[in-house]
């Protein structure tokens, strides 16, 4: 929710209400941090049992890493504002930022 939001709900002025959240209850308002995908725990132990997998076979062969062809990555970030500000939330100090797929 929005300070106005609150505020009016509660009926407090603006300033009032940003001072309790920020201050008292030392919170701040914070966008959604975008990930590429949000894997279940099936995907995440997949994930765990092939890096094994992988960092055994370098152990064993040591021509293992010589097979693979690499080049540079490129990262591209999709923007939107309206998205971003509509997944905005106030948290908690300390608490981790919040997640949201991108959508592909």
């Amino acid at each position: 929710m929005a300070i106005r939001e609150i505020a009016e709900d509660v009926g407090i002025s603006f300033g009032s209400c940003q001072a309790i959240l920020t201050e008292k209850l030392n919170m701040r308002h914070i966008a959604t941090k975008f990930v590429p995908r949000v894997m279940t725990e099936d995907q995440k132990a997949n994930r765990v049992n092939i890096s094994q997998e992988l960092l055994d076979r370098v152990s064993t062969d040591e021509n293992f890493l010589k097979t693979f062809v690499t080049g540079d990555e490129t990262w591209v970030y999709g923007y939107d504002v309206k998205t971003k500000a509509q997944s905005s939330q106030w948290v908690g100090h300390g608490l981790p930022r919040p997640k949201k797929a991108r959508m592909s």
